[in-house]
C-alpha cells in the first residue's frame, strides 16, 4: 500500500492528517519498523522532507500503513535516536533542522551512483540531439534598459478591466465547466466567434466545424504536422523563415525545400513540381523579412497548391497589424480547392500567455484535424476560451484592436524616425505590418551578429535572425538583416534604445 506525499515548493503541505509516501511490503525478509525507518530517511536524504517540517504522529502513521502504533514508534525512536528527526512536547514531530555529520555522508555516498540517472541512454541520447528548438526570449535580457525583442505585445496594453469582468462572470455561471472535459476541437462558442470575426476580417467563410483551437502557433505546427508530415515528405519552407514551425517538419522527419522570398514574400515561380508536398508561409507579413505577398503571387501559389495536390500553411501570425492600406485577402479565403490550413493566434494581440490559437481547416480534413487534436491534448482550458468568446462577441476585441493598431502604429513611426535621425537613410524592410521591422545595414556598419553585440554592451537588445528566431539557408541572408520589435515599447523608450546604439556604434 503507497501512501501519498503532498509537496509544495519542498515543503510538506497538511491536508487533514500529514501523509508520506510508504510503500510496505509484508513479503520482505526486512521488518516492516525497518521498512518505514529506511524509507522515512530516504526521504529526508533526498530533500523530500526538509528541515523542520512536520511528520504525521505515530498513531496517523499507523492509521495510514494499517501497521500496529507500536512499530512506527520503535520507527521514530530509532530515526530519533540517529538524529533525523526531533520532537516539540506538546507541538509534534519534526525534520531535524541539523543533520548530523553520518546524515550528509550517507546523502553523498547514496548520491554518487544516482549520478549515471543524468546521463541519457544512448538511444535518448541521439534523439536529444537530434531535436532543434526555436528562440524564445532570453532571462539574461531583463537587465537592458531598452529591448527591441520581436513578437512580444506591450502588456501594459492588456484589456485588463475588461477581461477581468468577463472571466469573474464565467466564474459565477461556471457550473461544471470547470469540472468537466469538453470537445478539444474548442469551445464552440469561440470557434462560432473566430468565424464571425474572420469573414470581414480576412475573407475566410469558414464553419465553427472546421476550426480547431490550439495553444498557439506552436500547438497548430505540430497539430498539422503529425496529420500531413511522415518521414520522407516534402516540405516548402521561405528562406528565411521561421525557426518554430520548420524545427517541427524537421523532427517528424520532413525533406526541407527551401524557397528564396524578396520584397514581397516568396518567389512562387521557384517551386517545385513534387506532388503532396505541405509549403509553409507567412504571406500577411512574411517572417522574418516582412514583405506581403502579393495578389498576383497568392494567386499563383495557390494554382500551384491544386496542380501539385498539396497542402499550403498559411501562418498568420500578427495580421491584426496593418499600417498601409487595407490588408488583402488572406490566402485561405481566396481558396476555392480546400487546399489551405489557415493557422491563426490570439498570443499576438492578446498576450502568449493565454495560449489561445486556432486552425481553420478544409472541410475533408476536419474529422481528421478533430481526431488528431483528440490524441495530442483533451482541449484548451475552458476559462480562457469562454471568456475570449464573450470578449469577441461583446465587440471589446474589435475594439482592442483598433486602440492597439492605432498605438503600434505610432511606435512603428517613432522607430522609423529614430533611426533614420541617428543613421541616416535607413534601409527598412517590413513597416507597412506587424510587430517588428528590418533594418538592412550597409556595408559601413558592422555585421548584424556585431551590432547586437554591441548593442547588448550597451544596455540595448536588438536581435540577428537567428537571435530572433528566423532560421537562414544562407550565411549572405542573416549577415546584413537586423530586426527589431517595436510595440511593446513607448516612442521614449525607442528614442533611448535607438541613441544609445547609435553610441556603441560610434565608439
Amino acid at each position: 500500500m503507497t501512501i501519498s506525499t503532498y509537496v509544495r515548493s519542498g515543503s510538506i503541505v497538511r491536508n487533514g492528517p500529514l501523509q508520506l509516501s510508504i510503500s510496505l511490503d509484508h513479503s520482505e525478509n526486512e521488518t516492516l519498523q525497518v521498512q518505514i525507518f529506511n524509507q522515512i530517511r530516504d526521504l529526508i536524504l533526498n530533500s523530500h522532507l526538509r528541515g523542520k517540517d512536520p511528520l504525521p504522529t505515530t498513531r496517523e502513521l499507523s492509521i495510514q500503513l494499517s501497521v500496529s502504533r507500536n512499530t512506527v514508534i520503535l520507527a521514530y525512536e530509532r530515526l530519533m535516536s540517529e538524529g533525523y528527526i526531533c520532537t516539540k512536547p506538546n507541538v509534534g514531530t519534526f525534520v531535524s533542522p541539523d543533520l548530523p555529520d553520518a546524515a550528509l555522508l550517507s546523502l553523498r555516498l547514496d548520491h554518487e551512483p544516482l549520478s549515471n540517472f543524468s546521463k541519457p541512454s544512448p538511444q535518448i541520447k541521439e534523439n536529444l540531439d537530434y531535436f532543434r528548438t526555436h528562440q524564445l526570449a532570453k532571462p539574461d535580457r531583463r537587465h537592458l534598459a531598452v529591448d527591441f525583442w520581436v513578437g512580444r505585445p506591450d502588456p501594459r496594453s492588456f484589456p485588463q478591466k475588461a477581461w477581468a469582468q468577463f472571466v469573474k462572470n464565467r466564474l459565477r455561471n461556471a457550473g461544471n465547466q470547470l469540472t468537466s472535459y469538453s470537445d478539444p476541437a474548442g469551445l464552440l462558442e469561440l470557434r462560432q466567434a473566430i468565424a464571425k470575426h474572420l469573414a470581414p476580417a480576412r475573407g475566410i467563410i469558414a464553419d465553427a466545424d472546421q476550426i480547431i483551437i490550439v495553444g498557439g502557433c506552436q500547438d497548430g505546427f505540430n497539430l498539422t504536422s503529425r496529420l500531413l508530415i511522415k518521414p520522407g515528405t516534402t516540405a516548402i519552407v521561405e528562406s528565411p523563415c521561421y525557426q518554430g514551425a520548420v524545427f517541427v517538419f524537421e523532427n517528424l522527419g520532413a525533406t526541407l525545400y527551401p524557397v528564396s522570398v524578396d520584397r514581397e514574400g516568396i518567389k512562387v515561380e521557384e517551386l517545385p513540381a513534387i506532388k503532396g508536398a505541405l509549403a509553409y508561409v507567412t504571406p500577411s507579413h512574411q517572417y522574418p523579412t516582412g514583405g506581403t505577398l502579393g495578389l498576383q503571387r497568392r494567386i499563383q501559389l495557390l494554382s500551384w497548391a491544386t496542380q501539385q495536390e498539396a497542402y499550403i500553411l498559411e501562418d498568420d501570425y500578427d495580421s491584426d497589424f496593418r499600417f498601409v492600406g487595407s490588408p488583402l485577402t488572406a490566402l485561405k479565403g481566396l481558396d476555392s480547392h480546400e487546399r489551405v490550413i489557415y493557422l491563426g493566434t490570439f498570443s499576438k494581440c492578446m498576450g502568449p500567455g493565454l495560449r489561445l490559437g486556432y486552425v481553420v481547416v478544409p472541410r475533408r480534413l476536419a474529422d481528421s484535424f478533430r481526431r488528431m487534436k483528440m490524441l495530442m491534448n483533451n482541449g484548451q482550458g475552458w476559462l480562457e476560451q469562454a471568456a475570449m468568446a464573450d470578449f469577441m462577441n461583446s465587440g471589446e476585441f474589435g475594439r482592442h484592436l483598433r486602440r492597439i493598431r492605432h498605438l503600434y502604429r505610432v511606435r512603428r513611426d517613432a522607430l522609423i524616425s529614430a533611426l533614420n535621425r541617428h543613421f541616416g537613410n535607413c534601409e527598412i524592410y517590413g513597416d507597412q505590418a506587424g510587430m517588428h521591422l528590418i533594418w538592412k545595414l550597409n556595408k559601413s556598419y558592422p555585421t548584424a551578429k556585431e551590432v547586437e553585440a554591441k548593442g547588448l554592451n550597451a544596455g540595448v537588445g536588438v536581435c540577428s535572425l537567428a537571435t530572433g528566431s528566423a532560421l537562414c539557408f544562407s550565411a549572405e541572408e542573416e549577415e546584413r538583416l537586423l530586426m527589431l520589435g517595436f510595440v511593446a515599447l513607448t516612442e521614449e523608450e525607442i528614442e533611448d534604445g535607438i541613441a544609445r546604439l547609435a553610441n556603441a556604434l560610434r565608439k
